[in-house]
């Protein structure tokens, strides 16, 4: 049996990104359980509704595609005012069309998000868990998945605090659990 693909996104586009460390530090660190991939934000335009046809933009198009062929989504945003970052707000937006039919509903999605600040952008983990619930999205909803001081925790491109870096893990690995769990619409059909 393959490995669970998990595709990840973050939603800071700053090179030297600590929601891109601890994204590319939880890649490594379960690489003998899933393929997590981390898809750029970099392309994917501001959304417009009258672009939003059979033909999207072509970032757009691979991120949905994408998105349908993963098996898991992880999303790290860092908290930006109070709320998460336009960006990834932004590429949820795309995500969540067509309304009913978007690959993003459905799909387990382990979220966190980071911040200098002592409470690790919670209000921003609370506003993207209320986003994904309106498109329909299966939150793996671990304790709160905040990592508060997140410049004392990154080096080197890389999250070195192990006690965050284990929480995160045992947060995959309830997205892993969710993945192989059959949801009521699967029990329905068997």
């Amino acid at each position: 049996m393959s490995s669970p693909v998990l595709l990840a996104l973050s939603g800071s586009l700053r090179r030297g990104s600590y929601n891109g460390a601890i994204l590319a530090t939880l890649g490594e660190a379960v690489a003998d359980k899933a393929a997590l991939t981390i898809f750029p934000l970099n392309d994917v335009p501001l959304y417009d509704q009258d672009a939003d046809t059979d033909t999207p933009p072509e970032a757009v198009a691979a991120l949905r595609a994408a998105i349908g062929a993963a098996d898991g989504i992880v999303i790290a945003s860092p908290e930006y005012n109070h709320g998460m970052s336009g960006v990834l707000k932004n590429a949820l937006d795309w995500a969540s069309r067509p309304h009913g039919k978007a690959t993003l509903t459905g799909k387990p999605v382990f979220t966190l998000t980071s911040s200098p600040g002592a409470v690790g952008g919670a209000r921003a983990h609370a506003q993207l868990n209320e986003t994904l619930a309106s498109i329909g999205a299966r939150g793996v909803l671990r304790p709160q998945a905040v990592v508060g001081a997140v410049h004392e925790k990154i080096a080197d491109g890389r999250l070195t605090d192990q006690r965050t870096l284990d929480f995160l893990v045992a947060g995959i690995d309830d997205l892993l659990a969710d993945i192989v769990r059959p949801t009521a619409a699967d029990r329905e059909a068997s």
